[in-house]
């Protein structure tokens, strides 16, 4: 009896981009979400900070890909005390009152589930609100891009932005984690191959 190697199987965990956009993000730890851990039943894609325009490019290609069906990204909640889960991103330039895209909408909705990772974090006793405050900052200006790009379709991928407070910490790790596995919960798994 031959022995089928594991690699041969198809992996049809879904896949989950998870993106830092500012680089000096404390991970802290001695690992960061992207190295030793996945969230249970989704395949972590980590995607590197980079200027916001290629950045933007590079998580709209990710998420082209079927097997792709959801993005968490992460940033700064700049002189917040507590993590922040946006609900929406404004058509605005970067770090500008210009629109972004002058036949957008004024407003595109994450589609992450937003409450349940809320409620997920603060079960974990890490204090966490909502935003619909978005700004003008890169946060706002990826997040508008990601989910302008969407199909208008029921079965679009998930996104959704986690702002940490400045002082990181375990804390952050934790909550990105948390935040991360909310999503997860919501992915179904991808088709099996088709006998031919």
């Amino acid at each position: 009896m031959l022995d089928t190697p594991a690699d041969a199987q198809p992996d049809l965990r879904p896949g989950l981009v998870l993106c830092a956009y500012e680089p000096d993000v404390d991970w802290s730890g001695d690992d960061s979400p992207a190295t030793d851990w996945t969230p249970p039943g989704a395949r972590l894609i980590p995607v590197e900070a980079d200027a916001p325009e290629p950045l933007a490019r590079t998580l709209v290609e990710r998420l082209k890909d079927p097997a792709c069906r959801a993005a968490l990204l992460i940033g700064r909640a700049t002189g917040a005390h507590e993590f922040l889960i946006q609900t929406r991103a404004e058509n605005r330039v970067l770090n500008g009152k210009g629109r972004l895209v002058p036949t957008g909408p004024g407003v595109a909705r994450a589609t992450a589930p937003a409450l349940e990772m809320a409620q997920t974090l603060s079960e974990a006793g890490l204090s966490t609100q909502l935003s619909s405050e978005p700004g003008s900052d890169t946060g706002n200006y990826l997040l508008y891009r990601v989910l302008s790009s969407l199909p208008d379709d029921p079965e679009a991928p998930l996104v959704g932005l986690l702002r940490v407070p400045d002082e990181g910490g375990a804390a952050v790790t934790r909550a990105i984690r948390l935040a991360a596995e909310a999503m997860a919960r919501h992915l179904s798994p991808l088709p099996g191959p088709r006998a031919a």
